[in-house]
Order: C-alpha cells, then sequence, then structure tokens
C-alpha cells in the first residue's frame, strides 16, 4: 500500500493539518533534528511566499508527523526563533525548550545534594518541565557557576552520572540512566532499512581513573572540604589496560562519588566503540530514549539491539517522508 506523507503543524494560532486539508499547506520542507549530543533540538521550515501563513519569533510550536489515514505522533515542541523571509520563501527556525537552559545562567552551591536534585532545582528555575530525573551521584557540594548555563552544568552532571540528558516530544527534561528504551522498535533488512552504516572503533582508554580533591574517603565524609596530598583513598577506577583516561573534577569528594564517575565514563567509552546510522521511510514513532533492534542483516554478529541517540526527520515534495537514526552499542 502506497503511504501518502502527512503532518500537522501548530504554530502561534495557526494550525496547518494535511490529513483535514491536503493542499492548504504552502510547506516547502521541514526537517525536525533531534539529537542527545546538541544542546537543543530543532525544527527547520521552509515556506512558500504565499498565503497568510507567517510564523513569529517565539510563537509556540508542536510538530506531528505521520501518514494519511494514521495517527499523527508527536516529534516535538518548542518556540520559534527565527523568521527570515527571502523573494521566495520563508525560513523559520525553532528549538526545544532546551533553549531556555542554555538562556539561563546563575551563581549558587548546592550543598549535600543529589545531582537529580540539582537538576530539578534548575529545570524549575529555567521554567522548564520535568518528566523523568533520576538521583545520581550525591554531591557534599556542587557549585554552579554563572559563566556556565544550566544546560553547560547538567550535561556535567549526567557526564558524572553515566545519565542522558534530553527533551522528550512533550518538552520535557529527562535526566536518567539508559537501560532497555522506553520502547524498542524492530528494523528488519531488506524490509525498514534502505541504507546503515556501522562504525567500530577501538575503545579510546582501557582503564579510566577519576579524582576528586578531598580525603573524604580515607577520612571519613566529613572531611569532604579539605585537600588532599594523597588521593589512594578518593580516586575511582574502572577497566583494565592501557591507556589510561585520567578524569578530575573538584566536585568528586568522596570515595562513592569517585567511583561511580569512573564506572559511567568506562561504559560511556565502551559503548562508543560501536555506532551507526540508519536511513528509512518516516519513521515518526522513534524518539530519544528508545532503542532500535536490528534483525536479518547479512553480518549476523551486528543483529542486535541499539541506543537511539539522534533522530532526523525530513519532509519535501521530492523526498517524501524519511528518517535518520543515529544509534550506539548498549553494554556495560
Amino acid at each position: 500500500m502506497l503511504l501518502h506523507p502527512a503532518y500537522k503543524l501548530t504554530i502561534g494560532e495557526k494550525i496547518v493539518d494535511t490529513t483535514d486539508e491536503p493542499q492548504a499547506s504552502t510547506a516547502v520542507s521541514l526537517t525536525v533534528a533531534l539529537d542527545m549530543d546538541t544542546p537543543a533540538d530543532s525544527f527547520t521550515l521552509l515556506l512558500g511566499q504565499v498565503g497568510g501563513f507567517q510564523p513569529q519569533r517565539d510563537d509556540d510550536a508542536k510538530i506531528e508527523l505521520g501518514f494519511k489515514d494514521n495517527d499523527l505522533t508527536q516529534v516535538m515542541v518548542g518556540q520559534v526563533i527565527s523568521a527570515q523571509s527571502g523573494l521566495t520563501v520563508r525560513r523559520v527556525i525553532g528549538h526545544s525548550p532546551a533553549q531556555k537552559l542554555l538562556d539561563s545562567f546563575t551563581n549558587q552551591t548546592y550543598e549535600a545534594k543529589t545531582a537529580g536534585q540539582i537538576v530539578n532545582d534548575l529545570a524549575q528555575q529555567a521554567g522548564v518541565d520535568v518528566a523523568r530525573v533520576e538521583d545520581g551521584i550525591t554531591f557534599p557540594a556542587y557549585v554552579v557557576d554563572g559563566r556556565n548555563s544550566f544546560h553547560h552544568h547538567m550535561r556535567q552532571l549526567a557526564d558524572l552520572c553515566g545519565f542522558d540528558l534530553y527533551v522528550n516530544a512533550d518538552g520535557e527534561l529527562v535526566f536518567a540512566r539508559f537501560l532497555s528504551g522506553n520502547a524498542i522498535h524492530i528494523f528488519d533488512y531488506a524490509k525498514q532499512i534502505v541504507e546503515l552504516e556501522f562504525l567500530q572503533t577501538p575503545p579510546a582508554a582501557g582503564e579510566v581513573q577519576a579524582w576528586g580533591e578531598s580525603p573524604g574517603g580515607a577520612q571519613a565524609d566529613e572531611a569532604w572540604a579539605w585537600l588532599t596530598k594523597d588521593f589512594d583513598g578518593l580516586k575511582g577506577t574502572a577497566g583494565s589496560g592501557g591507556p589510561v583516561q585520567l578524569l578530575e573534577r573538584p566536585s568528586l569528594r568522596t570515595a562513592e562519588a569517585a567511583q561511580a564517575a569512573a564506572d559511567a565514563a568506562h561504559t560511556y567509552l565502551t559503548r562508543q566503540t560501536l555506532r551507526g546510522t540508519l536511513f528509512s521511510t518516516g519513521q515518526p514513532k522513534v524518539k530519544l530514549g528508545d532503542a532500535i533492534q536490528l534483525r536479518n542483516l547479512p553480518n549476523a554478529s551486528l543483529n542486535d539491539t541499539y541506543q537511539v541517540r539522534s533522530v532526523t526527520h525530513r519532509l519535501d515534495k521530492t523526498g517524501g517522508f524519511t528518517t535518520r537514526i543515529g544509534f550506539r552499542a548498549i553494554v556495560e
């Protein structure tokens, strides 16, 4: 059965729904880019210079994608940050609510708080809704430096804890460890897969050593504020063999925090050894936080389940509706 791409754009007070009015849209192309390694997800909409649809900066936006005669799937919410007009087209660019985190700064010291408690507080200050925030490492003290944005500090906390940090399709923040995925999507060779590329590399380091500045691990937790000359009781170690990656963070002021950070960094290095991209017809249900399962590949060793790291949806009048998925291995 031939599938006809469809979408519903809600920008400001204007709604363009191609399932109701197939000829109503002047959209030339629409690209939605979701990526865990990019601070803010984005959409880019090209409109023909006809009709009265003129999105403006700061307009709220919601994007739903799919196919005619099927339910549409919401893939992103955000705000318009730029609306530029040319002779023949208007270019409209929007970002997810992560932009609020990039625009927020403060100077604040947290004492005896978990990473999740810090992230929750920063999200509240920035006006970003929260979907799921896990605790992670407990920090005797953690300084949020006003020279860097809220997103920068959240990214550092996520890396130390081994968590994912992203905004979901409802515009809500997720700060949590990836386990098996919110949903698993099946892709079979010669069916849903149009193109598939893998990149296999050796790990960048065999061993990770995490260091702080405090003797807390050897002198009890009350000594977290001291400086130390002897790190043996504090450092965290994960993996074995060379080369050794050193992770030095002043906030790792207990042995437990240093070990958790070392484990997280080693897991990251291991997962990065197998990455890839998959190109398919439109797959609006694939989202950040999900997993994909590849089946029936000619190389049987690659038939496995992988973590979704990025999703790029594109609709245009010549190429139709396509999705490109970036993924990596799920290993501990």
